[in-house]
């Protein structure tokens, strides 16, 4: 079982043998990058290329890890036991399979993405130790042990947002995608793009690397806001030479894909305006 990448996501080398060294070991893939990299679509890419079932678990800041394994259902159950339902007698009715249950209990080899593990508190990662390391958990309230009969591959997505616990990551392989050079963006835009004028390409790359290099930027455009906005230049019809930067303007056409708060606005005024006194 070999990922080589699929016709819709190009994936260097680097991240293949990432991917594929994370399937031999049987351990965690964690996958770090810029917002906007393609960190989730890779896992959703992984399944599609092997030919497997995907089960997201898309964290937030309120996910406890336990929802991933199970919840119990306490308040339903003293309801049903008020209303004389016979469905109390049995706790099983009244426990919650998380994403983990779901994936452990496949019955075949499916790929687990938890996305954003950043996101939760930072106790989140250590209460998944022991579980994502045995492949296997207890449950309390039937005396069940849930195992893994087959691994999944488990691709664990970070925006860095904090800094994860070192026992986690000593059970983790790692892998940082870095953001894409020119060439393998304009390889990316004509997957998505096929048939797109290369003089076009060419001339809104240029401008956006252009935007990206720009000095106290705070949020440098991503990939995906790189696709939204050749998007608009494609159905807008835009002339590759009006891409072309006027420095007295600065603001490059339908810059509301790219610039996405008004700190970086606001430097890109400056810089016109210090460029209209010069």
């Amino acid at each position: 079982m070999e990922f080589s990448g699929t016709g819709s996501y190009i994936a260097d080398k680097d991240l293949m043998v990432a991917v594929n060294a994370a399937i031999k070991l049987e351990r965690p893939l964690l996958v770090k990058g810029e917002p906007g990299t393609g960190k989730t679509e890779l896992a959703r890419q992984v399944a599609e290329g092997l030919g497997l079932d995907i089960i997201e678990w898309n964290v937030k800041s309120t996910t406890k890890a336990q929802q991933g394994l199970y919840e119990y259902d306490a308040v339903s159950r003293l309801r049903d036991s008020q209303l004389g339902d016979p469905r109390v007698s049995d706790v099983a009715n009244y426990i919650r399979k998380g994403k983990l249950w779901q994936a452990f209990a496949a019955g075949r080899k499916v790929v687990l993405l938890i996305d954003e593990i950043d996101k939760a508190d930072i106790e989140f990662p250590n209460d998944l130790l022991q579980e994502l390391d045995r492949m296997e958990f207890h449950v309390y309230e039937t005396g069940e042990v849930v195992r893994a009969q087959v691994r999944p591959i488990v691709i664990i997505t970070s925006n860095n947002e904090k800094e994860l616990p070192d026992a986690f990551l000593r059970r983790c392989f790692f892998h940082f995608i870095r953001f894409p050079e020119a060439e393998t963006l304009a390889r990316i835009v004509e997957v998505h793009y096929p048939g797109i004028r290369h003089d076009l390409l060419r001339n809104a790359l240029t401008l956006f690397y252009e935007i990206r290099a720009v000095p106290g930027l705070k949020k440098k455009p991503s990939t995906s806001e790189a696709l939204d906005w050749i998007r608009l230049l494609v159905a807008d019809e835009v002339s590759p030479d009006d891409l072309k930067v006027d420095p007295k303007t600065i603001l490059p056409k339908l810059h509301g894909a790219l610039l996405k708060n008004e700190q970086d606005l606001h430097l890109f005024e400056r810089l016109a305006f210090m460029a209209r006194r010069n």
